[in-house]
Order: C-alpha cells, then sequence, then structure tokens
C-alpha cells in the first residue's frame, strides 16, 4: 500500500481528530523518544483503536515524522515571518532571540520533540529526518545571510552556507536550553541559577555577541591581534 494512501487517509480526518491524534503523538514522543514510546498507548490517549492509527501512518517511524513536521513547521513559521522582514539584520536577530524565548516556553513539546530526534538510533533513516527538519531552516538563514551581505550590514567575506549553520546551531541551542533538562542545566552552569530570570541579559548578551561574530573583516582581525 502507497504512502500516498496513509496520508490521504489521515488527511480525511476532521480537524479535531487530526489534531489530537498528533498532539497526543507529540506528547509521547517528546517525552520518551521513538524509541521507547508506545504505539498501543499513543493510540488509546488519543481515543481512537490501534487498528486506525495504523491505517493513517504505515510504522511508528511514520508517525514519529508526521509529529516531528508539524512541530518543526509551526517553530519555524514564527522564525519565517521574522527573517524575511525587512529590518536591519541586529534588529531580526533580536526578533529572532525574542521568539525562540517565547516559543520555547508555549511549544516546548515541539522543542523537546526537535531534541529528540538527536538521540534516535541508526536503525531508522536518520537522512530523511535531517532533511525533513533541517533543509527548510538551511535554506531560511542562508538567504537571510546572503540578503545582509548585499545590503552591507555583515562582512562580506563570510560564506553564507556555513555562517547559517553557526547561526542556527546557535539559536538551535538557545531553544534547547530553554526547554531540555540537560541543556538547562548546562545554562545554569554557565551562567548561573539566575539567568532564566533574565531574558532582557539573554537577549542583550546575544546580540553583542552576534554584532561582534557579523561585522567585522578579515581585515580588522587582523589589526587586533
Amino acid at each position: 500500500m502507497s504512502t500516498k494512501y496513509y496520508k490521504e487517509a489521515f488527511e480525511r480526518c476532521d480537524e479535531e481528530r487530526k489534531q489530537k491524534i498528533l498532539q497526543t503523538g507529540i506528547d509521547e514522543f517528546s517525552n520518551l523518544g521513538l524509541e521507547t514510546a508506545n504505539i498501543n498507548v499513543i493510540a488509546k490517549k488519543a481515543g481512537i483503536s490501534v487498528g486506525l492509527l495504523y491505517k493513517y501512518f504505515p510504522t511508528k517511524e511514520a508517525f514519529f515524522l508526521t509529529c516531528v513536521r508539524h512541530s518543526t513547521k509551526t517553530l519555524n513559521d514564527v522564525l519565517k515571518s521574522v527573517a524575511e522582514s525587512d529590518d536591519k539584520i541586529l534588529i531580526r536577530a533580536e526578533k529572532l532571540i525574542r521568539a525562540i524565548q517565547r516559543t520555547s516556553g508555549v511549544n516546548s513539546k515541539y522543542v523537546k520533540l526537535y531534541n529528540e530526534i538527536t538521540k534516535v538510533s541508526s536503525k531508522y533513516d536518520i537522512n530523511a529526518m535531517a532533511n525533513e527538519v533541517e533543509a527548510n531552516s538551511a535554506k531560511l538563514y542562508r538567504e537571510f545571510i546572503e540578503d545582509c551581505i548585499k545590503k552591507g550590514e555583515i562582512r562580506k567575506d563570510c560564506n553564507p552556507a556555513l555562517f547559517a549553520f553557526f547561526f542556527d546551531t546557535l539559536l538551535t541551542s538557545l531553544q534547547f536550553s530553554y526547554t531540555c533538562d540537560y541543556y538547562r542545566e548546562r545554562l545554569k552552569i554557565f551562567c548561573g541559577e539566575e539567568i532564566f530570570d533574565d531574558d532582557e541579559k539573554m537577549v542583550r548578551e546575544l546580540l553583542k555577541f552576534l554584532e561582534s561574530a557579523f561585522t567585522f573583516e578579515k581585515s580588522d582581525i587582523k589589526k587586533l591581534k
């Protein structure tokens, strides 16, 4: 039976049922991960039979990917609206940081699910998962950096693809630091327990870091040595 059949079967569900199934899956996968989450438990909590869940998704991995797709789209839609604005780079960066602080609280399960992908074993199709999750972000931030270079807002000697990777990695780490237990403890070790009580300090200091990274030309760096 084709993947298209399963997709169409799920799409034909009424919106309330679809959201209930997706949210139940997101809750279970974000708490337990792909390996440990039980499809029988998910079906029961979603109020449907296991057979019906398998009618919608051929495997647990396919269901997991659908939940990931839903979560990352929600998070990326917020970031996309900021990254594609006409604001100067540091204004856009500030808005992105604040959006991450805000969504990490409201959509913490989505961020935790994103983090769970990094723990998936090699028996699953890691390449497909990475492409599913990262392709849109890679394109979004690469175009963001290219636009800023054209406008003369950041140094001209940078590689847009690598800068996009570094920028996204920094923001992803920030997302995890607000939501995932290990990363929260890591942030507290570096910055102290009180860091979560001062979002403005995080914004202010991260912007200083980004400003230094974006604005120095190679010739300026040599002068500092």
